[in-house]
């Protein structure tokens, strides 16, 4: 039996999670008190009703749970691509390429792709995420079309940058294959709507859907995000058994046993207090864009103009990203000494999967030969620790998540954990956490622009923008 399946070593792989920090006990003036914490707990009570009642509406809570027969076929598909492809290309944006990248970073090694072939296993992995030229531009002269498979990942089917990206490898495909061009192509969309659905049936790609409900943000653990990482060895069954657990500690509706509801209660209470901004600090590379994977889902779900009853609130926190101890180099000082407008959450792991070890060279000198037969597992966690005590001593409320070890369950805990705790802050915000609106105006704008039809209303209130003042451009 898979040791993910074990109750016993399930239990021995649950994140942790330490709210000391946010806590006035530890930070003073600028922190929380659990007195004033439980005088709402109707409040609490009822966003716990609501996310119970709308589970079924959010489906990406099923993702775990349901999805035995596409996990099958994306193995086996993955399976031939790993074995006939040099390349694996992800052509996406946003959700479609933030999630891919956090677990690969994660779950692979840290130099992927510059191993052999025979130690990877399989193909190199790129993520095409922008539409800057030079990026397109550079990926053709590192991959060999014809020996590469892309995955073209957009649920609505209609993303300008990911079909403008498909557009521009198709003519590749075309012209160095003619028919033979679908073969190296898999799409990832709606079942139904929208072009990219059309051109798969037309073309016969292969195709997955990303399921009817389940927005970009929170669509790492459906196909957006699992073909990418079984191409790359990386065991999804695992990865959807940890976020099946973390889902299991979470159907606790009180929030004293429930640790995402307990994080998002620590979040949004910060923010009354003026923190407006929210730092994710891991202090461990193989978890550096979870920073990133974590800051969309964040700022496009809790971003919000008006709440649920029209008022306008212009609701949210700003995420930072920051990596321990790169960051204690540049940004702790901030942390420290800056003013009390943040909460920040570290990221720790008590196992690194890595053991190096400092040896002697400099004995004569005592300011370095300190460091001698330590660790630098003994370095960074120690590093760790002192931030937690700078920032916590100088009045700035934190929090720390820790993995027993970075591995496929863990790592899905961790994904489920943040939309969790996601969702739940949607709800104590009186706030729709699953739209976009803001982003849809950039869309809708960037259409008109292009000339795209059905925008010409668009256009026009462009063009009659206020024009910019020349003596305000240096």
């Amino acid at each position: 039996m898979e040791a993910y399946k074990d109750k016993a070593w399930q239990r021995s792989m649950k994140l942790r999670l330490d709210i000391n920090g946010m806590m006035a006990d530890f930070v003073g003036e600028h922190g929380l008190n659990m007195a004033d914490i439980e005088k709402n707990s109707a409040q609490y009570i009822k966003a716990a009703e609501s996310m119970a009642a709308k589970r079924a509406n959010m489906k990406w809570r099923e993702l775990p749970h349901n999805q035995a027969e596409v996990v099958a076929r994306i193995k086996t598909v993955a399976e031939k691509v790993r074995s006939e492809y040099d390349a694996f290309v992800v052509l996406g944006i946003g959700g479609s390429a933030l999630g891919p990248i956090a677990v690969q970073q994660a779950l692979s090694h840290m130099r992927y792709n510059e191993l052999s072939r025979e130690r990877r296993g399989g193909p190199r992995l790129y993520v095409e995420d922008n539409v800057d030229p030079e990026r397109m531009a550079s990926l053709l002269d590192v991959i060999d079309v014809e020996k590469t498979m892309f995955n073209v990942v957009t649920k609505s089917g209609g993303t300008s940058e990911t079909m403008s990206q498909l557009l521009y490898i198709t003519r590749i495909l075309k012209d160095k294959l003619g028919d033979k061009w679908s073969e190296h192509v898999i799409a990832t969309t709606d079942e139904v709507k929208g072009n990219l659905i059309k051109i798969a049936k037309a073309d016969g790609l292969e195709t997955f859907y990303v399921p009817d409900g389940v927005g970009g943000r929170f669509s790492e653990l459906c196909p957006v995000g699992l073909i990418a990482a079984a191409v790359c060895g990386i065991d999804i069954e695992e990865l959807l058994a940890g976020a099946a657990y973390m889902d299991e500690l979470c159907s606790e509706p009180d929030y004293r046993s429930n640790m995402a509801y307990m994080a998002a209660i620590c979040e949004t209470e910060a923010m009354k207090k003026g923190c407006n901004i929210s730092v994710m600090m891991p202090y461990a590379d193989s978890l550096k864009y979870i920073a990133d994977w974590y800051a969309q889902l964040w700022a496009e779900s809790l971003g919000k103009r008006t709440d649920n009853g029209g008022s306008v609130v212009h609701t949210g926190q700003t995420p930072v990203k920051a990596l321990g101890v790169t960051d204690q180099h540049s940004q702790v000082q901030l942390y420290t000494e800056g003013p009390f407008d943040k909460v920040i959450t570290f990221i720790g792991v008590d196992k690194y999967r890595s053991e190096v070890t400092i040896p002697h060279s400099f004995d004569d000198i005592a300011d370095v030969a300190f460091l001698s037969g330590h660790s630098f597992n003994e370095l960074i966690k120690s590093e760790q620790m002192a931030t937690e005590y700078a920032v916590t001593r100088s009045g700035h409320m934190n929090k720390t998540i820790t993995l027993p070890v970075v591995n496929p369950f863990t790592i899905g805990e961790l994904l489920y954990f943040f939309e969790i705790q996601t969702a739940y802050a949607g709800e104590l915000l009186n706030i729709n956490a699953f739209d976009q609106p803001g982003v849809e105006e950039g869309k809708n704008a960037t259409y008109a622009l292009l000339g795209k039809h059905g925008y010409d209303e668009k256009r026009r209130e462009l063009d009659s923008a206020k024009p910019k003042k020349a003596e305000y451009i240096f």
